[in-house]
């Protein structure tokens, strides 16, 4: 979504919460726990992948379109991490105008909504805030977000389904820090809410931080 957003569109969206984010760093995990404890409902951006990319075409989502094409040793071994995350689809923000479009539908019924996900870019979830108080980032540092992915079992997910594992693996970690860190000179350039998510963070002391920068 490029160009200046209209008001009326911000005003729209104006009971969107957004929790974005690097993989990993428990943004459904806190969404979920806020949305039960505040009567919120939740648009998961990871939920809506499939059905972006039926909606997209080569021509909105080019990246998303080859990306598709590879195998997965082109996709997680014949790039280096820094390609990755500069070629990588989602992380472009091919498809936000569709997130928009699904939030602007899910905003119109009643009650707040907390939107999550790793592809809430700030650049382009600024323009679309009243105020910077309605969104916060997490980044998780490399430690915690290994630790995620190993308690979820999801560790070797992508890597087994290449012919080097090990390298494919050690390229998506790779990928991933580099991911955050991008983030996170976005959140201080624009001057947005950021957490820094840690192994010395309980995960209450988390959600009620995240609450309250919220303002929930």
């Amino acid at each position: 979504m490029t160009g200046a957003v209209r008001p009326d569109v911000q005003q729209r969206l104006r009971h969107v919460k957004w929790i974005g984010g690097g993989s990993g760093a428990g943004k459904s995990t806190i969404a979920r726990h806020l949305a039960a404890r505040h009567g919120l409902r939740i648009y998961a951006t990871d939920d809506a992948m499939l059905d972006h990319a039926r909606r997209s075409t080569p021509e909105s989502a080019p990246q998303l379109t080859r990306f598709l094409e590879m195998s997965m040793d082109e996709r997680w071994l014949g790039q280096t991490p820094e390609a990755m995350v500069d070629s990588f689809h989602w992380f472009r923000g091919e498809c936000f105008d569709l997130v928009v479009e699904d939030l602007l539908t899910t905003a119109a019924k009643p009650g707040g909504v907390i939107a999550e996900g790793f592809r809430l870019l700030p650049h382009l979830v600024r323009p679309l805030l009243i105020d910077p108080g309605q969104a916060v980032w997490l980044l998780p540092t490399p430690e915690f977000r290994s630790a995620a992915f190993d308690n979820r079992g999801t560790m070797w997910d992508i890597p087994n389904a290449t012919s080097d594992p090990r390298t494919a693996q050690c390229n998506l970690l790779k990928r991933d820090h580099l991911f955050t860190e991008r983030l996170r000179r976005e959140v201080e350039g624009l001057g947005l809410p950021f957490v820094d998510v840690h192994g010395s963070l309980g995960e209450d002391e988390l959600v009620n931080h995240v609450a309250a920068t919220l303002g929930l």
